[in-house]
Order: structure tokens, then sequence, then C-alpha cells
């Protein structure tokens, strides 16, 4: 019997120093065996062969008391484990992320129309009273700066919040009620 099929037999019974004694005896041929996996990837992945080496250990000892037959079955069972960390690597870089299939657009471009006549004014006025049931603190951005004529900085200060957080209100605000008002 080989000592990588001693220390597995030892795992198995669940010897506590057992899968130390056998990273140690095939973290070489991990390692080889990953950047194996790693050279047939495109260019660009982020992944080092030895975090898919790290990664790919703990799924194999990372339950209680794996099971391997011999050598052979714990290298096949290793070439596994990392195949399905790369594809589910590749399968999270191919998910629609961050608003799925919607495309980004610069709101300097929409402006809240001016309240010029009294209908367009009141338009404003309701859907804001709409807007501020579900979203108040956003709410009250607009009205500040809106309204009250304050800089991002001013309500920043008043609202004890960073910069970009009042951009970031004033842009989700105006978005909304731009929808808002141009659908009644």
């Amino acid at each position: 019997m080989s000592d990588a099929t001693a220390i597995l037999t030892a795992i198995e019974r669940g010897e506590p120093n057992a899968a130390d004694q056998l990273l140690v005896l095939v973290y070489d041929e991990l390692r080889r065996l990953a950047a194996l996996k790693m050279a047939q990837q495109a260019p660009g992945q982020t992944l080092q062969a030895t975090a898919l080496v790290h990664e790919a250990w703990l799924k194999l000892v990372g339950t209680e008391n794996p099971t391997f037959k011999n050598r052979t079955h714990f290298f096949s069972a290793a070439a596994e484990a990392m195949r399905h960390i790369l594809i589910d690597r590749a399968r999270r870089k191919q998910t629609q992320r961050h608003g799925g299939r919607f495309e980004r657009v610069a709101l300097e471009e929409f402006e809240i129309p001016a309240p010029d006549p009294d209908d367009q004014l009141l338009a404003i006025h309701e859907s804001l009273e709409k807007f501020a049931l579900t979203y108040p603190i956003q709410a009250e951005v607009v009205k500040l700066r809106y309204f009250a004529g304050m800089t991002n900085e001013e309500i920043s200060q008043l609202r004890g919040i960073s910069v970009r957080t009042v951009i970031n209100y004033w842009d989700f605000a105006r978005a909304w009620l731009f929808q808002e008002i141009r659908g009644q």
C-alpha cells in the first residue's frame, strides 16, 4: 500500500492529522494539475493555480471523513472539484449583474420639467408625494435641491450624508419622477 493510500485510509477513519499529511504528500501534484487546468482557460483568468488547489482541497476534505478508494480515485476527485470550481466561476462571470439587460443611461440628459405651467408643478408635487411614501430620504433631497435650490454639498452637510450619496439619491429620484410624470 502506497503512502497516499495509507493516509487516505487514515482520513476515512477520521484521524485528525491525516488530511494535513496528505496535503504535504500530494500538494505538488495537485499544483501541477491545477496549472494544467489553468493553462486551458482563456487569457485574463484571475484565478491562480494555488487558489484553485486550495479551493479544491476544501471541497475534497472539507467535509467530515471523505472516502477515497486509492490515490487514483483521490486525484480524479480533485480534478473533478477543480472542474466544478472553474465552471462555477465561468457561470458567475456570464450572469447579468447590476440591472441585467438594462442599459445604463446618463441621467444628466434628463431634467425634471421646470414648473412654468401650474399643471406641471402640480404633477411634480403629486409625483413627489407618491415618491416620498416609499423613499422619504430621497424625496427630502429632491425638495432641498429642486425647491430650496441647495447644492449637493449643502444637502450633504445638512443631512449628514456623503456628497456621493446625495448625488445617487438625486439621480434615482429624478429618474423615478421622470417616469412617473411621463406616465401621467
